[in-house]
């Protein structure tokens, strides 16, 4: 098994590159996926975050309204340090779990927080995708419903890019055209199959 770990700040592309990577044949970790099923009513991480941040950010059925939380913390850093320290161990717990059951030799980690969760231990290489700050933003509000002064204020509450940009085996620059996107991804597909075991 070859595991990549793909990172990046807040709306620069990752889902694009993961369903790029999927469609080369690679099995997908969404660690945003995990970390929701860890909120959840009787989850790990449910109870330590109501106590953390409160009540108040229940939905009427009781669920943690991610909307609600994400208020919370993208304006404090202090509290957005709080839900890291609390969900980040228990991601890394669950996916080193679900890694042996993998089923294709290349396994793909998505985590906006790959790095700063440490999740990096299990990654044979690390691949960062970057993106101007103003197609961030553009991407939040479509996609997410966000105005642009909450597009702005999660996009500045991460580390510049060029940190984790430092860290990476491959930088995929997204902001040209999907194809260019997709033959670079393509590329590096090549390089990682000769390192890669075959299925048996």
């Amino acid at each position: 098994m070859y595991v990549i770990g793909l990172t990046g700040n807040i709306a620069t592309g990752k889902s694009t590159v993961m369903a790029i990577l999927a469609e080369l044949g690679a099995e997908i970790i969404d660690a945003d996926k995990v970390a929701h099923t860890l909120m959840i009513p009787g989850a790990p991480a449910y109870e330590q975050i109501v106590a953390e941040y409160g009540r108040g950010i229940l939905a009427a059925d009781g669920a943690i309204d991610r909307k609600k939380l994400g208020a919370i913390v993208f304006a404090s850093p202090e509290r957005l340090r709080r839900l890291d320290a609390i969900v980040h161990p228990l991601v890394v717990q669950r996916i080193a779990a679900r890694l042996p059951q993998a089923g294709r030799p290349v396994v793909v980690i998505e985590a906006i927080k790959l790095i700063e969760a440490g999740i990096t231990a299990l990654c044979d290489e690390v691949w960062v995708v970057t993106s101007p700050p103003e197609a961030q933003a553009a991407r939040l509000v479509q996609s997410r419903g966000l105005t642009q002064a909450e597009a702005l204020a999660r996009i500045n509450a991460q580390p510049p890019q060029s940190e984790k940009a430092r860290v990476a085996r491959v930088v995929l620059d997204n902001r040209g055209s999907l194809d260019e996107l997709r033959r670079r991804i393509g590329d590096e597909w090549t390089r990682i199959q000769h390192r890669a075991p075959r299925p048996a």
